[in-house]
């Protein structure tokens, strides 16, 4: 028996009806939703050979998914890196995993960010989708900041099947995405 997220329930009772209604739309399958999550981390692999697992180690234990090595394509001497040499991780999570996540991200993780002060609203690609950047990857629960390893940074895409940047935006607002300025919004207009 399969189990649905949370967050994915919570999408189909409260969120998509209320979408619906504030971006006009008649039919279900107009409303956006979210398609997949795509984390990236990039990294020197020519200073120490073990980054590359540790990395890869710390990817998995917070998307609970093996992710991909991403190798060079081509040589550059300048950056003394050759072509097959590892650059990076990648991991792409959809259905249950891409909820799970999401709602990790936003219940626990960002708000565990320090000084943080919300996510810029205006970091969309044209398409609906949002990327953003986290720094340290020890605001995850999963992963833990004691002993002397460098932190892991990541780039974190939300690939929506919006068809605008403000259907995208209203989607991850409604889910529950904390950018900047929500608060002072939602206080205004509860005034």
């Amino acid at each position: 028996m399969s189990h649905t997220p949370e967050l994915k329930q919570q999408y189909l009772k409260v969120i998509l009806p209320e979408l619906m209604k504030n971006l006009g739309y008649t039919n279900i399958l107009q409303a956006p939703t979210i398609e997949k999550i795509v984390i990236n981390s990039g990294f020197k692999a020519i200073e120490d050979k073990g980054r590359v697992k540790e990395v890869k180690d710390d990817i998995r234990d917070i998307t609970g998914q093996e992710p991909i090595v991403t190798k060079a394509t081509q040589s550059i001497s300048n950056f003394k890196l050759r072509e097959g040499m590892p650059v990076g991780v990648k991991v792409t999570l959809r259905g249950a995993n891409m909820w799970e996540f999401l709602q990790r991200l936003i219940a626990v993780a960002l708000p565990n960010t320090r000084d943080f002060r919300g996510l810029s609203p205006a970091s969309f690609d044209g398409r609906g989708n949002y990327t953003f950047g986290v720094i340290d990857s020890a605001i995850f629960p999963e992963i833990s900041s004691e002993g002397n390893k460098k932190t892991v940074g990541m780039d974190i895409t939300i690939v929506t099947t919006a068809k605008s940047d403000d259907d995208g935006r209203e989607l991850l607002k409604l889910i529950g995405m904390p950018f900047r300025g929500a608060k002072k919004q939602q206080t205004e207009s509860s005034n």
